[in-house]
């Protein structure tokens, strides 16, 4: 029996999660959330804010990136998204962790201040949706489902220019990471998986674009996500070349 991923069309941790599902070879099928509106579907369903949520063949539940590729792992042993040795996977789970609590939600702010500015880029970050949504009807309904979003995510101009100030430094550290061979080896890890998603989201932004271009965090997200729907408008963002 398959696998059913409750999930956000353009959500990272949503691609993150469906890659490693393809990567296992899982059958599975994907329940598309509303973006802002999910926040009581997946309260009633799983008693949890937030997606991804992975509910198995045998009706296990999990809830969180992370946790759902940690049980992955438990239950599919091929390929391997942690390295067998002890010391070489604690490296692998600090950057998984790092990109899960840091670089995420970073890229999440940004999107949605995006948002704000240019509520007409929304249907381009769904085109491959599921979801039978008119894109004049994505239009009348992003004022509300942005300002829903960005309470949720704690967005305001204080956090943006935080993470716009935080972001080049992040970008050198993710660039370390594939230097001291942490991530971008030949088969994806964890970490690859949760750092690519974010800066493939990343790669969607014209201003983004400035910093990544030539980086080998740039090269990684696209090897591993080779598609990603969306297009941020140069000028969104104040970021230095």
């Amino acid at each position: 029996m398959g696998h059913t991923l409750y999930a956000i069309h353009g959500s990272h941790p949503c691609a993150t999660v469906e890659r490693a599902l393809q990567l296992k070879r899982q059958p599975y099928r994907v329940v598309e959330l509303v973006p802002a509106v999910h926040v009581p579907v997946m309260w009633l369903r799983f008693r949890r804010r937030t997606v991804p949520a992975l509910v198995l063949g045998n009706g296990e539940q999990i809830v969180g990136s992370r946790a759902i590729l940690q049980r992955l792992d438990q239950l599919v042993a091929e390929p391997p998204l942690r390295p067998a040795d002890a010391a070489a996977r604690e490296r692998v789970e600090a950057a998984e962790r790092w990109g899960d609590e840091v670089l995420q939600p970073a890229v999440r702010r940004l999107f949605w201040c995006g948002v704000k500015q240019h509520p007409e880029v929304v249907p381009r970050y769904s085109e491959g949706s599921r979801l039978p949504v008119p894109a004049a009807m994505q239009r009348l309904v992003t004022p509300v489902m942005g300002a829903l979003a960005r309470w949720n995510n704690r967005v305001d101009e204080s956090s943006l220019r935080a993470d716009l100030a935080a972001l080049p430094g992040q970008l050198d550290h993710v660039d370390a990471l594939i230097a001291d061979g942490v991530i971008g080896g030949e088969e994806p890890n964890a970490a690859d998986l949760q750092l690519a998603s974010s800066l493939r989201m990343l790669s969607t932004f014209a201003d983004a674009r400035r910093l990544l271009d030539g980086r080998p965090a740039d090269a990684l997200a696209r090897r591993v996500f080779p598609e990603y729907d969306g297009e941020m408008p140069a000028g969104t963002y104040a970021l230095a070349a």
